[in-house]
C-alpha cells in the first residue's frame, strides 16, 4: 500500500499513542513522519510529553489526565490535515571519513567475497552516493541510512558480536549505519570513522539529524590516528 491515506492510531500503554503513516520504508512516508513531529512541536500542545519519530511511524507520549486520549486524537488528526503548512528544513550534507578494512573493518573481506567483487570495489560503491538518514535510534546518535547500492545488499551476521567499537561503519541488508558508541551489534563492519557522532556536552549532542544526508569517503590509517589531533581526539584502535 505504501503511504496510508491518513495515520493509523495504535495505543502504546496508558500514555503513548503510535501514529503509523505507511507499511514500508520510503522517503515519502518518512517525510510525513518528520512533518508531523515538527508540527506537533510547533503547536506546543499542553499534555504532550515527547515525540519519537522512526522510519514510518511516530510515537507520541502524553499525560492522560491533562490530555484525554480522544482529545489527543482529535488534535493530531487536525494537525495531519495541515502538514503542508509546516515546511521541513533543507537537508544538510555531512561528509564522514572512514578507514576501511583490516582491524577497523573486519567484515570488508567477507562482503567482497559474498558479492564476488574486490574490497576496493566495496569501498568505491559504499562511497558512491549520499545516504538519506531515515532515523536516529538504537543508541544515541546512531543513524539508520539508506539505501545501499544493489551490489552491496548483504545479510546481517548470523551471530551478533558482543562488542562493536565506537565509530564502526556497518551495513545490513539495504541499510548502512555508524555505531556512535561501543555496543553489541549484528551488522557487517566494513570500516571505522574517527568522527564523534554523539557528545552529550555538545549542542545538539548528535552530529547527524533525521532527514539529512551522509556521504562517506576513505582515509588512510595515518589520517585516522591523527584526526583532530589538536583536540586530543585522534581515532585510536
Amino acid at each position: 500500500m505504501g503511504l496510508y491515506p491518513e495515520a493509523i492510531f495504535r495505543w502504546v500503554g496508558d500514555r503513548g499513542l503510535l501514529l503509523e503513516f505507511g507499511d514500508r520504508i520510503s522517503q515519502e512516508i518518512n517525510e510525513k513522519v518528520r512533518r508531523m513531529a515538527l508540527a506537533i512541536q510547533k503547536e506546543s500542545i499542553e499534555g504532550i510529553i515527547e515525540t519519537i519519530p522512526t522510519y514510518r511511524s511516530l510515537l507520541v507520549t502524553y499525560h492522560p489526565f491533562i490530555l484525554p486520549i480522544e482529545e489527543l486524537k482529535k488534535r493530531l488528526r487536525k494537525i495531519e490535515k495541515q502538514l503542508q503548512e509546516f515546511p521541513l528544513p533543507e537537508p544538510k550534507l555531512t561528509r564522514i571519513p572512514v578507514l576501511y578494512g583490516g582491524a577497523y573493518g573486519p567484515d570488508l573481506e567477507f562482503v567482497a567475497s559474498y558479492h564476488q567483487i574486490s574490497p576496493e570495489e566495496v569501498i568505491r560503491l559504499h562511497c558512491s552516493k549520499p545516504y538519506f538518514i531515515y532515523m536516529i535510534g538504537f543508541m544515541p546518535g546512531f543513524p539508520y541510512m539508506g539505501e545501499l547500492p544493489e551490489a552491496l545488499v548483504t545479510p546481517r551476521l548470523k551471530t551478533p558480536r558482543l562488542s562493536v567499537p565506537k565509530g564502526s561503519v556497518a551495513i545490513a541488508q539495504r541499510q548502512t549505519g555508524i555505531y556512535s558508541m561501543e555496543s553489541p551489534g549484528g551488522w557487517q563492519i566494513i570500516g571505522r570513522t574517527p568522527m564523534e557522532l554523539f557528545d552529550p556536552n555538545r549542542t545538539p549532542p548528535s552530529l547527524l539529524r533525521m532527514g539529512d544526508l551522509v556521504e562517506f569517503y576513505p582515509i588512510s590509517e595515518e589520517e585516522y590516528l591523527n584526526w583532530d589531533k589538536k583536540d586530543g581526539k585522534g581515532g585510536g584502535l
